[in-house]
Formats: C-alpha cells, sequence, structure tokens
C-alpha cells in the first residue's frame, strides 16, 4: 500500500506565510498611487480589458505557487510502500464422522447427523490456514474430502451426507485408522483428528485402541466427541401407517473413547444437545489455533525533487513573463 508521509512534516507550517503574501500583494496593490492623474475615467468605462490585462497577476500567482512547492520539498515527502509478511504454522485436521443409522435419533434437532453437519461447518469458516479433510464412517468408512484449504468445496461435501450412503454399523476404529491414513504424511507442525460418534465400535477389522496407536506413532492428537442425551432417545420408524417414534437406549462406549483421547494427548467430550455441541467444537478451536507471525516493512522513496522541479518551472514561467509580455512599466 502506497502512502504520502513527510519526513519534516512540521515545516509544512511554513504555509501559512502564503496567505500573508497574498495579503501583502493586494494592500500593495490598492495602495500604489498612479503617476498620471484623470479628473475622471467615465471615458474608459466601456473600454473592454484586454487578455494580457486579465492576466496581470499571473506572475504572483505563479511565484505563490512556487513557493508552496518549495516548502513542501523542504519538507521532504515520500512515498511510502507498506506490507505485511506472514507465516503460520499450519494444522492439518481431519473431520471423521459417523453417518451410521443410529445418528438420525432426534435427542438433536432436527437429528444428530444434521446437527453434526452443521456445527462441523461452522468449525470450518471459522478456520484460516489450515489443512482440513473429512472422513465418514458407519459400517464402513471412505475419505469424503482429502485435506485441503478450499473451505466452499468442504463445505459442500458435508451437506449432502446421510445415513445409508454406506454399509450400516459402527466402525470407530476404521474411520479413525482411515483419518490417521490422511495424515500421516502430513509435514504440518500440528496434526489433528476430531471423531464424532453415537454407539459402539462393532464392525470393521481394526479395533479403536489400535488405530490410536497408529495416530499416537504419527504424532496425531485425537478429540474424540460422543454425541447422545443420557438415557433413551426418540427415533424414527418407518411403518405401513407412517413414521413412529420408539424411545432406544443410548450407548456411547465412553471408556474407549475417553482411552484413545488420552492415548494420543487428545480430550474426550460428551455432547448431549445442540448447545453442548457446538461448545465442544468452540472448545476445540480455541485449542487448536494456528501461530501466525507478523513482519512489518516499510519502503521510503524521496518526492521532494519532484516538487522543486516544478517550483522551478513556475519560477522560470514567472520570470519570463514578467519581463516580456506582461511586463510593467515603472
Amino acid at each position: 500500500m502506497n502512502d504520502i508521509t513527510f519526513a519534516n512534516p512540521e515545516l509544512l507550517f511554513l504555509l501559512l506565510l502564503v496567505p500573508g503574501m497574498a495579503v501583502w500583494y493586494y494592500y500593495r496593490l490598492h495602495r500604489k498611487e498612479s503617476d498620471v492623474r484623470y479628473s475622471t475615467l467615465a471615458p474608459f468605462a466601456m473600454v473592454r480589458y484586454s487578455m494580457k490585462e486579465r492576466l496581470r497577476h499571473l506572475p504572483f500567482i505563479l511565484r505563490m505557487a512556487a513557493v508552496v512547492l518549495v516548502i513542501i520539498a523542504l519538507a521532504r515527502p515520500q512515498s511510502t510502500l507498506k506490507g505485511e509478511n506472514i507465516y503460520s504454522e499450519g494444522i492439518d485436521i481431519v473431520l471423521a464422522l459417523d453417518i451410521s443409522g443410529s445418528m438420525l435419533a432426534e435427542d438433536f434437532q432436527p437429528n444428530r447427523i444434521e446437527a453434526a453437519k452443521n456445527v462441523a461447518q461452522d468449525f470450518i469458516t471459522g478456520r484460516t490456514n489450515d489443512r482440513i479433510g473429512l472422513v465418514i464412517f458407519s459400517g464402513e468408512s471412505f475419505t469424503q474430502c482429502p485435506l485441503t484449504v478450499d473451505y466452499d468445496v468442504l463445505k459442500s461435501l458435508i451437506k449432502p451426507l446421510k445415513s445409508g450412503m454406506i454399509e450400516d454399523g459402527t466402525a470407530i476404529g476404521l474411520g479413525l485408522a482411515n483419518a490417521v491414513n490422511r495424515l500421516r504424511e502430513s509435514k504440518a507442525k500440528s496434526k489433528v483428528i476430531i471423531l464424532l460418534t453415537d454407539g459402539v465400535n462393532n464392525r470393521g477389522e481394526i479395533d479403536p485402541i489400535t488405530s490410536a496407536q497408529i495416530a499416537q506413532s504419527f504424532g496425531i492428537r485425537v478429540y474424540t466427541v460422543g454425541v447422545g442425551t443420557i438415557g433413551e432417545a426418540p427415533y424414527p420408524v418407518q411403518t405401513p401407517f407412517g413414521i413412529r417414534y420408539q424411545m432406544v437406549p443410548v450407548e456411547i462406549d465412553e471408556k474407549v473413547l475417553q482411552q484413545v483421547a488420552e492415548m494420543t494427548e487428545g480430550k474426550y467430550f460428551r455432547a448431549t444437545d445442540n448447545k453442548k455441541l457446538r461448545s465442544i467444537y468452540q472448545e476445540i478451536d480455541r485449542l487448536e489455533k494456528t501461530r501466525i507471525e507478523v513482519r512489518s516493512y516499510r519502503r521510503y522513496t524521496e518526492l521532494f525533487y519532484l516538487f522543486i522541479m516544478a517550483a522551478l518551472a513556475l519560477l522560470t514561467a514567472d520570470i519570463v513573463l514578467s519581463t516580456t509580455w506582461l511586463r510593467k512599466l515603472p
């Protein structure tokens, strides 16, 4: 960004002399008595002013403008180029989201999976300079989006997520292992997985503890989030007469989720409603902030010579006009 600054701004107060020059010129012009006296000027009333007469004050105006430019030049105007170099320690984050059938329970509004999608999108919106990826799991697991800084694309891939996209079940270990695989070759200073589930590991070829050990070996921190109210939750069931609700027990393997978090120096959270879930993601957001180092710089370019050259041009014009075309008789 370019700005104009002055090395000696105090000299700009000399500009106050310019109005004084104008007053002095006006006073001298009207106090001067003519050497030729007339009894009346009435015969000259209809005489039109010539161009030379109209421009008789031009030399003085040029002189005043030159003085203004000289004063500005003495104040040393400078063009200032300002900028910032930003260095950041990036964080690579993978969101591992459970989309199993139990995520349709409506102890969250409108249900668990939609609530999880909403807070995940808000979390992504609040990040800067971090690569974020998305892994989904139920009975199987796959990568919905690799690590990216294109947050708009990532959020657009979250919107269509729904239960039933892949085989049902809860393969927590497999989902975690898939997320670890996304981060194992990462060169980021900090590598994080946020794993959200509402159940107990009952599918997959790898258990959560083994996946946590792998995450630990790669220096990956895992935050685990269990979603579900305490006790029972309303679950929609399709019947010949439409959707009916039945109460189903909420079963979350909190012990395993806590162990996974502790093994990887992360933290376990329990969300029992939308508000609590949102506050959990906000806390994780505070815990995992990118460190940004900003270095400011300024580059100065002297501009006084431009004003000096302009002042010399005006003074030259003043001298030429005063001694030729606009010359005044004594």
